[in-house]
């Protein structure tokens, strides 16, 4: 150091390599002790030692500390001007476009900041373009210029294809996403203005820019049939007031599908809908044909089914059958379905033509003239019977009037088994002897004589005609005091006839 040769010196060793122009500076205007931060060094006379490498603290900070302390980032030793090392893509606003053609100034401009010259780099607004740009549209379509001009021209309309239109009152679906801005807005117009000239239009407003074909017949929602997918695709017209046209659609006609009904392309060319027959097949096969012409179906049937019938009773009341009785309650299929097939026409109307006759060969013919069923039934009951009994020579009286017919002709329950011919008339006959035969006669067992078919009761029975005529307490005493019961062979009955009428045999 004694012999410390300032012009041999090798500035390498000390790490901080002079380059620049700071090759050519005299040693003495870098180490002077207003460079020294330590206040000990900063004593010594003919020191180099105490010195930063920072460049701001040899050089005042231009940018008043607002680039940060890394002056190398931008800037050589070369010159401090032009910032070569600067690469606007680095920076968090990329030049593009025409911000290439823009002279620094015209952004980062000059101004004075704390009594020196400054120039602004850091701090600018750029998030939107009007931060730097008049917004000639006057914030009427939103402050992101981006979404419709480019940095390249603001004329140019290719950005324009970027636009979201659903951030508008008016979100473009379907084939509106291909139509051209200026299909639909003014080209012509002043930045003010331009697209503008829809504002308040509603995406149901078809009528605003498409012509109505339909000529209002349909009202005027156009999406009740139509998307924006194809003029031609018509969905949604389960939303479609049919009531609108001439037809207006209930029951099932609701749920089936136009296309059933409207088989050309175009939905409003007229269809037939006089009758049913219209659009039905006739389903029974011509047999409510009348004068040639098929009757309408609606006269027994509606919309709501074709299982709903609206034949009423009063209307079968008019034909040739009309129904009473059981008749009333039998669904229509019990007559009118023959082997899976509706028949209405030649059918017959005598019993025998739906019921079986399940007393073939069992009743005279003169009872049962033709097979006509109504002379002893009634369609209100099988079991109620219209027979007048007494022309049998058996008139049913009493307790027999009360039975039912089978109480008599098939006692056993079987129908097959009855009989309705050749049955006695004696009591005996049908009735068990409960006397056991005690008052049975050559012509056999006269019941009436003290029962009658009223009641069991001997009401009728004159002890008076016996040949123990009842006088004195005899008339006083009950029956069942005298006639006891007698087991004769295991069987027990009442006596009511005795051999002997002295006094010693039942008195003590």
């Amino acid at each position: 150091m004694v012999r410390f040769d300032e012009k041999k010196f090798n500035h390498q060793l000390t790490g901080y390599d002079l380059t620049g122009r700071h090759q050519q500076i005299d040693c003495r205007a870098c180490h002077k002790p207003d460079y020294i931060q330590d206040a000990g060094l900063r004593k010594r006379s003919e020191t180099f030692l105490g010195l930063s490498q920072s460049c701001i603290s040899c050089h005042d900070d231009y940018h008043q500390k607002t680039l940060g302390n890394d002056c190398a980032k931008c800037h050589t030793t070369d010159a401090f001007t032009p910032a070569s090392r600067f690469n606007h893509d680095r920076a968090d606003f990329p030049l593009l476009g025409k911000h290439k053609s823009v002279e620094c100034l015209e952004c980062h401009q000059k101004e004075t900041r704390n009594g020196v010259d400054f120039q602004r780099f850091a701090g600018i607004a750029f998030t939107n373009c009007n931060s730097c740009h008049e917004d000639p549209h006057q914030n009427q379509l939103g402050a992101n210029c981006k979404s419709c001009h480019t940095e390249q021209s603001f004329t140019s309309h290719v950005a324009l294809s970027k636009f979201n239109h659903s951030l508008t009152a008016f979100p473009l679906k379907g084939k509106h996403k291909q139509a051209a801005c200026f299909d639909c807005h003014k080209s012509e117009q002043t930045p003010l203005l331009v697209f503008q000239d829809r504002l308040g239009v509603r995406t149901n407003d078809c009528k605003t820019c498409h012509e109505d074909v339909h000529k209002g017949r349909f009202g005027e929602n156009c999406v009740d049939c139509h998307n924006e997918n194809s003029f031609r695709t018509s969905v949604g017209l389960d939303k479609f007031d049919h009531a609108l046209t001439d037809y207006p659609l209930k029951g099932k006609h609701v749920q089936v599908d136009c296309k059933k009904c409207h088989t050309s392309e175009k939905m409003t060319d007229p269809l037939p809908f006089n009758t049913c027959a219209s659009c039905h097949k006739d389903y029974h096969e011509g047999q409510f044909v009348a004068s040639g012409k098929v009757q309408d179906c609606a006269e027994c049937h509606s919309t709501d089914g074709f299982d709903i019938p609206m034949y009423t009773v009063e209307s079968h009341a008019k034909t040739a059958f009309p129904l009473d009785g059981a008749h009333l309650a039998v669904p229509c299929f019990s007559c009118h379905l023959k082997n899976e097939k509706w028949q209405f026409k030649e059918l017959g109307k005598r019993c025998i033509d739906c019921h079986q006759d399940v007393h073939q060969g069992q009743i005279a013919t003169k009872w049962y003239p033709s097979n006509t069923c109504e002379q002893c039934h009634l369609t209100s009951s099988w079991a109620e019977s219209r027979f007048d009994h007494s022309l049998t020579g058996f008139k049913l009286e009493g307790a027999h009037f009360s039975q039912s017919c089978g109480a008599c002709h098939f006692p056993e329950g079987r129908l097959a088994d009855a009989t309705f011919e050749g049955l006695p008339k004696r009591c005996e006959s049908c009735h068990k002897d409960q006397h056991l035969g005690q008052f049975r006669e050559k012509e056999g067992t006269d019941c009436a004589r003290c029962h009658s078919s009223v009641s069991w009761e001997i009401d009728p029975f004159n002890h008076d005609n016996t040949r123990f005529k009842l006088e004195g307490k005899h008339a006083e005493v009950a029956c069942e005091k005298c006639h006891l019961p007698v087991i004769v062979n295991n069987t027990s009955y009442i006596q009511y006839k005795f051999e002997r009428f002295e006094c010693v045999v039942c008195h003590k």
